[in-house]
């Protein structure tokens, strides 16, 4: 299909990279975000090298190189600091033909932001409601303006208004039963191990750091680490920044001294603290002209370190099935769905099921994953890793 004016709701990682991909296919995008100022949630993401490979088809590989971190290896400690296993990833980039990069949300953003252009990107348009005819369809914003075009995508994240919308029905996320701290740090290697991706694990709780690249991507910075820290709580535990770290200290009490250096140097104001959710997989990804993409449809727990990825991922698909067929929009849109729900629902199962298990849902599963830890020489661990990443749409 030719000539077709898309409208986006939200400006994050899916929406930015749908307006990338649509609009270099040929079709005019308008993005519009609640939000008054671009900014990142959240510290940093993992983007496997299925993620990767979605930049590098944008014209976005060299980008995408400068603002990531080197991940060469990847380092299983226990929770007192017992070397559990450490291998190199080389046999898992030579075996899916691309290197992951863990990056920061802000220099992401950033990125597709430059990519797509500022001007694409409409603040401050908090989405309400949708509406169509046989013709068109537009979103209404808060504020009384409105935004028309032949199709909408609504990527306004895992709160989504959109999917209300489509759906017909608003949807409970599902708390996956852990709390996670996060944020960046000046690397030193009296935390972690350069260029390694380094996790420790026991008491059913994680903590882990992970290089990305120097603020601004500039080599006279200081390099960083992504960290983060997980521990199974009940739902609705609260804490303010002022006693982070202190709340840390005891969770974390007895770990190893990187972690409790780590505590000790990270700063509270600039840490997130998140309580993970995730959503069941959605009966249906549209309704007419209206179409989901990311979190919107497919939030996940972050234990697989696809929800980035599987965005991207469908930013492209949606970009190559609008391009490839013209029977309608309408049916576009659901071939669109119907070659993503699969593999998308799977990353959610799949990603609950790790949850469980790092986190103790099951005790005597948690402790087995320790003992096979010790034995691991990175084969497994990879296997599963390169197993998610070929089964994306470029490969």
């Amino acid at each position: 299909m030719e000539n077709l004016k898309i409208v986006i709701i939200g400006a994050g990682i899916g929406g930015l990279t749908a307006g990338l991909a649509l609009r270099q296919a040929g079709y005019q995008v308008e993005i519009y975000d609640r939000i008054r100022q671009v900014g990142a949630a959240g510290a940093a993401i993992s983007i496997w090298s299925n993620g990767v490979k979605v930049m590098n088809r944008l014209g976005l590989g060299r980008e995408i190189a400068q603002i990531g971190g080197r991940m060469e290896r990847m380092t299983y400690y226990s929770a007192t600091g017992e070397l559990l296993t450490d291998f190199s990833l080389y046999p898992l980039v030579e075996r899916v033909g691309q290197c992951p990069y863990p990056v920061t949300r802000a220099d992401l953003q950033a990125m597709l932001l430059q990519a797509i252009g500022p001007e694409q990107v409409h603040l401050g348009a908090k989405c309400v409601a949708v509406e169509q005819d046989e013709d068109s369809v537009t979103a209404l914003f808060e504020d009384g303006r409105r935004a028309t075009g032949d199709l909408l995508i609504g990527a306004d994240g895992t709160h989504s208004i959109v999917r209300q919308y489509v759906i017909g029905y608003p949807i409970e996320r599902r708390y996956v039963g852990y709390v996670n701290w996060n944020g960046l740090i000046t690397a030193s290697e009296d935390l972690s191990i350069p260029n390694s991706w380094v996790i420790y694990v026991g008491e059913h709780k994680r903590a882990s750091m992970m290089p990305v690249a120097p603020a601004e991507g500039r080599a006279d910075n200081p390099p960083r680490f992504y960290f983060f820290l997980d521990v199974p709580l009940p739902k609705g535990t609260s804490s303010q920044p002022e006693t982070y770290q202190a709340e840390l200290a005891e969770l974390f009490q007895g770990w190893a001294p990187p972690i409790q250096t780590l505590i000790q140097r990270l700063d509270p104001f600039k840490t997130n603290r998140i309580e993970i959710h995730d959503i069941d997989p959605l009966p249906t990804w549209t309704h007419g002209k209206a179409a989901l993409l990311g979190d919107a449809c497919h939030t996940s727990s972050p234990d697989l370190g696809q929800g980035g990825c599987q965005a991207m991922e469908d930013a492209l698909v949606l970009a190559n099935t609008l391009v490839s067929t013209n029977i309608s929009i309408e049916d576009a849109l659901k071939r669109y769905a119907a070659l993503r729900r699969s593999r998308t629902d799977d990353i959610i199962l799949r990603a609950r099921k790790r949850a469980d298990m790092i986190h103790g849902k099951n005790p005597d599963s948690t402790q087995k994953w320790y003992d096979e830890l010790r034995c691991e020489d990175g084969t497994g661990i990879m296997n599963g890793i390169c197993k998610t990443i070929l089964a994306g749409p470029l490969n």
